[in-house]
């Protein structure tokens, strides 16, 4: 044994011990260590352009908005990108802390806890321009074909016009196919969000989106929630600190601003 060595650390034990300040000085610094790592959060999301991808700068608006919510909130974030269904299961193993986001279901509940809505969404019908469509109630649209997504709700009135038959729906993968199904006179109609519908056509169908419009009627009008794991024993504390996060930029004005650089195309597809 090194003996020399030994009564260096023996002297450097009892030196400490022999002073509480420097030895509650430390502890704090191993407290502090272990909060700040603990303060990184993960955030699972999927691809749903403009609001939220991968290829866009700040990985969408919305995405921006709640990595800036939680930042003012004192925490960092780490955005990871997965399937939507491995996002929904990765929460509820407790592999991320929270998920942004989703339409509210009340199965869900089960396994999340919902933030206060963070974003409102309004689904059209987007028809051809050359064929001038308008309407009133939904059952006046038996005679149409109308395009949509698959596994998608598109409120209780029109998921019950469909399961009565009384509503035709041709359901695709993604939204690039259901506009060009109705750019080839396959449908007469499409579903889509707003500001979702448009992306597609502006990135994936830019030489034919002069064909396409939408009814100013909205179909549906949808709050979505930023979701946070039950299985995690943390959340109930921190929803609340997102929740008082958010009321702070939306009484503040700094939530609008979000919207208006969107709309101002400040966000971007990365090159």
């Amino acid at each position: 044994m090194n003996h020399k060595k030994y009564l260096n650390i023996s002297h450097m034990v009892v030196n400490v011990l022999s002073r509480p300040f420097l030895l509650l000085g430390l502890l704090s610094c191993l407290m502090f260590s272990v909060q700040s790592q603990s303060k990184t959060l993960k955030i699972g999301v999927g691809e749903w352009p403009p609001y939220i991808s991968e290829s866009i700068t700040e990985n969408g608006f919305i995405t921006h908005l709640v990595v800036d919510i939680l930042k003012d909130a004192g925490y960092q974030s780490d955005v990871l990108f997965f399937p939507w269904k491995r996002v929904y299961s990765n929460g509820v193993k407790g592999n991320i802390d929270l998920t942004a986001v989703w339409m509210h279901k009340e199965e869900r509940e089960a396994d999340y806890i919902y933030s206060d809505p963070i974003l409102n969404e309004q689904f059209v019908f987007f028809h051809l321009k050359d064929k001038p469509f308008d309407w009133q109630k939904l059952d006046q649209l038996w005679a149409y074909t109308i395009g949509g997504d698959l596994k998608y709700s598109y409120g209780a009135e029109f998921d019950q016009l469909l399961v009565d038959k009384k509503l035709t729906m041709v359901r695709e993968h993604s939204p690039e196919l259901n506009f060009r199904k109705l750019l080839k006179g396959r449908t007469d109609l499409y579903i889509q969000e707003l500001n979702v519908g448009y992306s597609t056509l502006k990135t994936q169908l830019a030489e034919k989106q002069d064909q396409v419009t939408h009814h100013p009627t909205p179909v549906l009008n949808n709050y979505s929630y930023v979701l946070f794991p039950r299985s995690l024993e943390g959340s109930e504390q921190l929803v609340k600190e997102f929740n008082a996060s958010l009321k702070a930029f939306r009484e503040s004005g700094k939530y609008q601003e979000y919207f208006d650089a969107f709309q101002n195309e400040q966000y971007f597809i990365k090159k």
